[in-house]
């Protein structure tokens, strides 16, 4: 079985692109200036960047530093919480998926996942 390190780096590997895809997506559906869309997944991915790599301090400043954008193109907290829940939902979909044949590995990546849905409990109660 992965180590939860092991299984934390390979999340940061291989999720970046796909945060950013979903970011984009998700966005694109709560707005209709698809460039702002996109500036915004620019602004959140490196949030989640941090969440995964367990950098709080760097990932309570990203977010701090996400809100006011945010706000600026009327988006509020539950916005955000979703957009956050459809990131977490695509990363188990994928853990799910393409490690079928490994349940040792996709347990790794379930429990690094836990982790970093732990991690961002809190910062979900105090936007909503």
């Amino acid at each position: 079985m992965l180590l939860t390190n092991e299984a934390f780096s390979g999340l940061q590997q291989w999720s970046e692109p796909l945060i950013y895809d979903r970011l984009s997506a998700a966005y694109g559906r709560l707005l209709t200036d698809g460039a702002l869309a996109h500036r915004l997944a620019r602004l959140h991915a490196p949030v989640w960047r941090a969440l995964i790599a367990g950098d709080m301090p760097a990932f309570e400043a990203l977010r701090a530093a996400l809100a006011p954008a945010l706000r600026e193109a009327g988006l509020v907290g539950d916005h955000l919480a979703w957009v956050d829940a459809e990131i977490m939902t695509e990363l188990i979909d994928v853990v799910d998926s393409r490690y079928t044949r490994s349940q040792r590995t996709a347990t790794a990546y379930r429990l690094a996942l836990a982790e970093v849905a732990r991690r961002l409990r809190p910062a979900v109660r105090a936007a909503a």
